[in-house]
């Protein structure tokens, strides 16, 4: 099998992590970062060339086949559609963009340059989330009723400080930030969303982020099922929550714990779900944690798609699904909390 050659932009904790699971899955070339020092830091562990523009790097380095965007999400359509011209598959940090315009541009600059565009959405691979979706699609919950999606997590100032975090032009909102690969979920396993309703508030970040630090959101889907999400980044101290209960006409079922990790309630008919693998554990930033490490099936996927035809994991038709619901919530909720 042919070893693939990666580039990566941004030098941050995730351009990091991506730059570790790329040394197991192929050969790290080029990495770019406007902190040159950084850069240079980062090539000289991983024996790759550093670069303190996105520009320098494409022009110089023609045999890369995939670039991982690892930049702010703000940044995420402007580097994503320059590789994709320059003729390199892309792989994506979530959110895709901050915007559905972006998310069509960048899916538009794939399509006519003949490359791949996936998107990074490492919870599809949390076990009970994959146990619970082929539940869904062999009809095991038969129709879908209601949904409720609980984030319950905790972004104290010391998580914006000296940051692009934070800011609307390059963070985009807690939805978009802390909360996007749970909108996902709603997408992946329910389906598209018709209309919603939303209040929002920033209740606590004031003079830290320029949006909201909590919602509460109603949703009506296409396929007639109705839903709820309650997100905040308000929970005292440390993250409480992420959890997704489902009630359907042949069961009800909860993923929960701090991070879609445990398989906490079922009531099925007929059927139950047992022996689940442990997964891996939640990415760790020292104060809080995020979401389940599953980076590592994410390069997997990347690996089977490009040198064995394979199925992407998460493509930008559905990156752009998750901004669509975003921002519906977001243009219901403009306004409501400026005043807070």
């Amino acid at each position: 099998m042919r070893v693939l050659n990666f580039a990566v932009v941004g030098c941050g904790r995730i351009g990091n992590r991506h730059a570790g699971h790329i040394k197991n899955n192929g050969k790290l070339v080029a990495i770019c970062d406007i902190d040159f020092e950084k850069a240079k830091i980062m090539a000289n562990e991983y024996g790759a060339t550093p670069y303190d523009s996105i520009e320098t790097m494409l022009s110089n380095e023609p045999k890369i086949d995939l670039v991982a965007v690892c930049t702010p999400n703000g940044l995420h359509a402007e580097h994503s559609i320059k590789a994709l011209r320059a003729g390199h598959h892309v792989l994506c940090e979530k959110p895709m963009a901050t915007s559905v315009y972006d998310c069509g541009e960048m899916i538009k600059a794939a399509e006519n340059a003949n490359k791949r565009l996936m998107i990074v959405k490492q919870n599809r691979y949390n076990p009970p989330v994959e146990a619970v979706k082929k539940l869904i699609d062999q009809g095991g919950l038969g129709k879908i009723y209601s949904v409720q999606l609980s984030c319950f997590w905790n972004r104290n100032p010391d998580y914006y400080k000296n940051s692009w975090k934070g800011t609307l032009d390059l963070d985009g909102g807690t939805l978009y930030t802390q909360f996007s690969h749970f909108v996902d979920l709603l997408y992946w396993m329910i389906g598209d969303v018709k209309n919603v309703e939303a209040f929002g508030g920033n209740f606590n970040h004031q003079n830290i982020a320029e949006f909201d630090d909590n919602g509460v959101i109603a949703l009506e889907f296409y396929n007639g099922a109705i839903g709820t999400i309650n997100y905040t980044v308000n929970s005292f101290a440390k993250n409480m929550e992420g959890s997704l209960t489902i009630f359907g006409e042949k069961g009800t079922i909860k993923i929960g714990g701090q991070y879609l990790n445990e398989l906490e309630y079922q009531s099925l008919d007929g059927q139950i779900i047992d022996n689940l693998p442990e997964g891996n554990t939640a990415n760790n930033y020292g104060q809080y944690q995020g979401s389940m490490s599953n980076h590592d099936r994410v390069y997997a996927n990347v690996v089977e798609v490009l040198t064995n035809d394979g199925v992407i994991s998460a493509n930008g038709f559905e990156g752009l699904k998750t901004v669509e619901i975003i921002d519906k919530i977001y243009n219901k909720m403009k306004g409501r909390f400026d005043t807070l």
